[in-house]
């Protein structure tokens, strides 16, 4: 298949129009989360992070905050972290907390659906994987996300999360963002939209990929060279 295919997801007009409307419909939501947080703890009701966009291009994306302020540690979060406030495992389970980056994908930061952004520090611009992802712009949800619903657990099994993270979960990661870049349509958009809501319903109707799956896959990177691509 092309490789332009990568790059056929929903027009950017419908896009906007979707971000809008999905704004309007989460200001229920968004405003009193917003007042909650300012009450609850100290620091600003939104969090505000440099993450690595289209063309490896920095952008801030904007999420509830979910953690104390002026916390240190690694960027990635694991079940149980004690920098997590009471209320942000609330916002963090539900995903209430990236309602937010809605106005990402109204600036052109993000798209609905495409591969997660990642933080600087993560991001490798030479590994032939990175190239493809970030041909594309970055998105809210994808079918890989949806299944790593669970990450935060995921992470909270192992003494160094951030090094399973780096050497097993973002090679999974990466893999699979190709894999559904190579045939993506702006049906599949849809579909994934769909399937994203349905998720935040019914959490169990997407089952979480195990340890031993996401290492197996990684196992397998070699098929993901740019020859075979």
């Amino acid at each position: 298949m092309a490789r332009n295919n990568c790059k056929n997801g929903l027009p950017r007009h419908i896009e906007i129009a979707l971000a809008l409307v999905g704004l309007i419909f989460a200001s229920p939501l968004l405003i009193p989360a917003m007042v909650l947080i300012k009450l609850t703890s100290q620091g600003p009701a939104l969090f505000r992070q440099k993450r690595v966009g289209r063309g490896a291009k920095l952008f801030t994306l904007l999420k509830l905050r979910t953690m104390a302020v002026n916390s240190s540690g690694p960027q990635v979060t694991a079940k149980g972290d004690a920098r997590i406030t009471p209320l942000g495992r609330f916002l963090r389970k539900t995903k209430i907390d990236e309602l937010p980056e809605l106005w990402n994908v109204v600036r052109g930061d993000l798209s609905l659906v495409g591969p997660r952004p990642e933080a600087p520090k993560y991001v490798d611009v030479g590994d032939p994987l990175w190239e493809r992802v970030l041909e594309v712009r970055p998105g809210i949800t994808d079918p890989v996300t949806l299944k790593l619903r669970n990450e935060e657990e995921l992470l909270a099994g192992f003494e160094e999360p951030e090094s399973f993270y780096t050497t097993k979960l973002q090679p999974y990661k990466l893999i699979g963002y190709v894999e559904y870049l190579r045939e993506r349509t702006w049906r599949s958009d849809v579909e994934v939209l769909v399937r994203t809501v349905s998720a935040v319903l019914s959490p169990a109707r997407v089952p979480p990929p195990t340890v031993r799956e996401i290492e197996e896959k990684v196992k397998k990177l070699s098929r993901f060279s740019p020859q075979a691509q």
